[in-house]
Order: structure tokens, then sequence, then C-alpha cells
């Protein structure tokens, strides 16, 4: 299954600082219809992530009822995002 959205790119800070893009709550409705089926434990969902021409595999993370797409500096880098701009990006989820 594929799912296109615009998600805002926010920064958290922890002991080192992680860039995230939120997914919007309508999706995270969908998402939750399939954390069974892809879930390989702590709600954690894998999944493809697509901004424009690049792409690659992470997993979303549970943050207080919805889900952030972790977004590593080297793919960022490469689509052009940056912390604060909203971003349109796929998710591709496949069951394991």
């Amino acid at each position: 299954m594929d799912i296109e959205f615009d998600g805002d790119v926010i920064e958290w800070r922890g002991p080192a600082p992680f860039v995230f893009a939120v997914v919007p709550p309508d999706v995270v409705d969908l998402v939750h219809e399939l954390v069974s089926e892809l879930t390989y434990g702590w709600g954690v969902v894998p999944a493809g992530v697509t901004i424009g021409t690049v792409r690659w595999t992470t997993s979303l993370f549970p943050k207080d009822g919805g889900y952030l797409v972790p977004l590593r500096t080297a793919e960022r880098r490469r689509a052009g995002v940056e912390v604060g701009v909203t971003v349109h990006l796929a998710l591709t989820f496949s069951a394991p």
C-alpha cells in the first residue's frame, strides 16, 4: 500500500538531534489500520520513503498517538529538505 501526504519537518532534540516528518492525523488513521500486519514491535512500522527522486527504507516511530518518519541526514540533503518546511512524501508499506 502506498500513501502520499505533506508533512511538517521537525527537529527533536535528545542526546543527539533527529529530524522527522510528522504524519498528519488523517494518514495516522490509515497507518493504525495497518499496524497489526506490519509492526515488528513497540509500534514501530517499517516503510519505504520517497521524497522527489530520493528513496530509502526506514521505520515510522510512534509518538503521542501519531507517527514520525525519520529523515536521515544523507537523504534530507539529497532531497534538499530543511527543518521547518513542509515536504511531500510517499510511504510504501508491505507485509513481511
